[in-house]
């Protein structure tokens, strides 16, 4: 008797579950690297604003805390040091970048003129104040 053999049939790699696999982890690492996300500025009291402030990604952050310390991108500063941090950090081209001044309610406002004017001497042209909406946090 002659046994009689079924043909066999070609493997096939099924395309679109796999489009599916990619696109849900795709989605999911989108996802969770925006919950990672955080400020790269220190906590303090901002002045409250009616208006919202046009929402600006900057790199440079210069910190005037009340009780008086100076902070640039959260590395501790003082008015003598502050124009060589602010020159590493803006190293690139500092007449072109703007630097966000993030003053306590509190602050002294001679000292913050101070910071902006050492900022000044190494050639920043633009600084953005930052300010808090009245109700929310903004950036948060």
């Amino acid at each position: 008797m002659k046994i009689r053999q079924r043909p066999t049939k070609r493997a096939r790699i099924e395309i679109i579950p796999m489009i599916d696999v990619i696109f849900f982890l795709l989605v999911f690492f989108m996802l969770s690297s925006l919950a990672m996300t955080r400020m790269n500025s220190i906590q303090v009291a901002l002045p409250k604003t009616s208006t919202a402030p046009h929402a600006a990604k900057l790199k440079v952050v210069l910190t005037v805390k009340k009780d008086g310390s100076l902070f640039v991108n959260q590395s501790p500063a003082t008015l003598e040091s502050l124009g060589a941090l602010l020159a590493y950090e803006m190293r690139d081209n500092p007449a072109e970048e703007a630097v966000v001044v993030n003053g306590d309610v509190g602050a002294q406002y001679g000292l913050v003129m101070q910071a902006m004017d050492r900022a000044r001497a190494i050639g920043v042209n633009k600084f953005a104040l930052a300010t808090e909406t009245e109700g929310k946090r903004v950036g948060k």
